[in-house]
C-alpha cells in the first residue's frame, strides 16, 4: 500500500496569459479552453498523489462566476479534498489576476478521478493526511459529495 500523503504533496498551481485565441465570439475566455485547463491541472493533482495513471470519472460542479479578457492573467489552484479506495476529488479554483497582485474569483470546479493501472483497471490510492480545519472541512465536503454521487448512480442520474 502506498503510503499516506498531505494535501501540500500534490497541490498545483498555474499561470495563463489569455492570447486571441482563447477568446469566445464576446471577447471573453471561452470556457471550453477553461475547462481543458482545470481537467488538466486536476489530472496533474491525481496523478501526483496516485502515483500512476489516472482517468477523468467525473465533473462534479464547475461553476463560471466571472469572465476574463485578453491579456487577462489566469491563475488555476488546485489540490485534493478527499480520496476514496480508488478515487481521488480535487478542487480547482481558477482566478484573475491583476497588476499589483490581486485575484478575483472567476471559477470553481470540483473533479473526480480514478486510479489505474497499466489495464485500465482501478487500483487503490494512498490516503489523505488532513492537517487544517480547512482541510478538514473540505474532507466533510467531500464525503458529502461522495454520497450524493453514490445515491445519483443508484437513481440512473
Amino acid at each position: 500500500m502506498k503510503q499516506e500523503k498531505h494535501v501540500s504533496d500534490s497541490k498545483t498551481e498555474q499561470v495563463y496569459i489569455l492570447h486571441p485565441q482563447h477568446m469566445n465570439t464576446y471577447g471573453r475566455l471561452f470556457g471550453g479552453i477553461l475547462m481543458q485547463w482545470i481537467d488538466e491541472i486536476a489530472a496533474i493533482v491525481a496523478k501526483r498523489h496516485a502515483q500512476c495513471e489516472v482517468t477523468t470519472a467525473a465533473i462534479d460542479n464547475l461553476n463560471f462566476k466571472a469572465g476574463a479578457s485578453i491579456n487577462d492573467m489566469v491563475v488555476l489552484i488546485a489540490h485534493l479534498t478527499y480520496v476514496g479506495t480508488s478515487s481521488m476529488e480535487v478542487r480547482v479554483d481558477t482566478y484573475t489576476e491583476d497588476l499589483s497582485g490581486e485575484r478575483h474569483s472567476i471559477n470553481r470546479a470540483y473533479l473526480i478521478f480514478v486510479a489505474i493501472d497499466k489495464d485500465g483497471h482501478p487500483v487503490k490510492v494512498p490516503g489523505l493526511i488532513i492537517e487544517t480545519e480547512s482541510e478538514k472541512a473540505e474532507w466533510e465536503g467531500g464525503k458529502k459529495r461522495y454520497e450524493l454521487r453514490k445515491q445519483r448512480r443508484r437513481e440512473g442520474y
